[in-house]
């Protein structure tokens, strides 16, 4: 991206609260016009001080940050011209949600006629038409939060941050928005900066994912490139279910490496190699659990081994089986629900393979 493509730019931002310890550590990051990036992470890995950073919540102690070309570290929150859905949903409990809405309008010294057609314009658009004249405290958890996005977009910005919206939401009305969100970004055309430590949430939702560990961006990618190639073992780890191995680097073949996999004696795996030193260094295996094969045909794969079934669980669609391979008994395999696992039993034995593609040698996290 270059930078003329860059809505917001992070330039060599850093935080901190104490003068000693940095929450964020040399933050570089752009957001392209239109994109949906999501900031993700385990609590304290600095996504949300990067995000009130970039509201005018918090100041940066060392950096800049631009939006629209131009520095704003001293430009008041009010005046950036940026919406905001906060966590709690913020809304005035003595205002009728129309009042609600009108308040950013209100603030710009907007019209009443401008005020009243752009209120409704924008509960329409979360489809709250009928409920202007309600409270929040009338309102579901679910309606709180449309009301909440309604007001981040009715002054029409070009960049709207939302902090965690759906935490406080259940699970079923939690997914339900999360789409409903992310047509919203789709239909208006808005740049979209989310928050969240869900990292289902920001694979359904995200253009692009910034994983978040102690005030550095592990990587940013594109939500299937993050699953399918994460570059490090913290990344692998925290998106989606991950089976690891640890161990030790004996062979080094260039695109692959084979590695002794700790406490074992069932030979070594064969991996892509893509964070990890040479013969002799330590490494984490990563292996999602769909790649795997059961009873693969002899030779067909670079890595089978004998594995015994101790759990099977149906989901639906697939098997969910818990092995016991390579002297690790959490090894997951999701086998899809066809005739092909009648035969397994918890107990029983059976032939598991992958590739070597499949496998990746990331850097160790022992």
């Amino acid at each position: 991206m270059s930078n003329d493509d860059a809505l917001v730019r992070f330039v060599d931002i850093q935080k901190s609260y104490d003068g000693e310890s940095l929450v964020v550590k040399s933050l570089n990051l752009d957001v392209a016009n239109g994109e949906f990036l999501t900031m993700l992470g385990p609590s304290g890995s600095g996504k949300t001080t990067c995000l009130m950073m970039l509201a005018g919540f918090e100041p940066a102690t060392h950096g800049e940050i631009f939006y629209k070309g131009n520095p704003i570290n001293r430009v008041p929150p009010h005046k950036r011209g940026i919406g905001m859905v906060f966590q709690n949903y913020a809304l005035f409990p003595h205002m009728t949600v129309a009042e609600n809405l009108a308040f950013p309008l209100q603030v710009r010294d907007m019209s009443k006629s401008e005020q009243e057609e752009r209120v409704n314009r924008a509960l329409d658009m979360v489809e709250l038409g009928p409920l202007g004249d309600r409270r929040p405290a009338q309102l579901s958890g679910g309606q709180q939060q449309r009301v909440a996005v309604a007001r981040s977009l009715v002054f029409d910005p070009d960049l709207v941050l939302m902090d965690e919206p759906l935490g406080a939401l259940d699970k079923n009305l939690r997914e339900k928005m999360q789409y409903e969100i992310k047509h919203i970004h789709e239909n208006l055309g808005l740049t979209v900066v989310y928050v969240t430590h869900d990292q289902s949430e920001a694979l359904t939702m995200s253009n692009r994912i910034a994983v978040f560990d102690d005030g550095i961006i592990q990587q940013c990618a594109p939500p299937e490139v993050l699953y399918e190639k994460p570059d490090n073992a913290f990344c692998a780890n925290f998106i989606g279910e991950n089976n690891r191995f640890l161990g030790k680097v004996i062979e080094d073949n260039g695109d692959t490496v084979k590695v002794d996999i700790d406490n074992n004696n069932a030979g070594a795996v064969v991996a892509k190699k893509v964070n990890v030193g040479g013969v002799g260094d330590r490494s984490t295996l990563s292996l999602r659990p769909e790649r795997v094969t059961v009873n693969p045909e002899p030779g067909s794969l670079p890595n089978i081994f004998e594995g015994v079934a101790e759990e099977l669980i149906y989901l639906g669609d697939h098997i969910r089986t818990r092995f016991t391979v390579l002297g690790h008994n959490d090894f997951i395999v999701k086998i899809p629900n066809s005739a092909d696992h009648a035969h397994l039993q918890e107990g029983g034995t059976a032939n598991i393979g992958w590739t070597a593609e499949d496998c990746r040698a990331l850097d160790p996290s022992d």
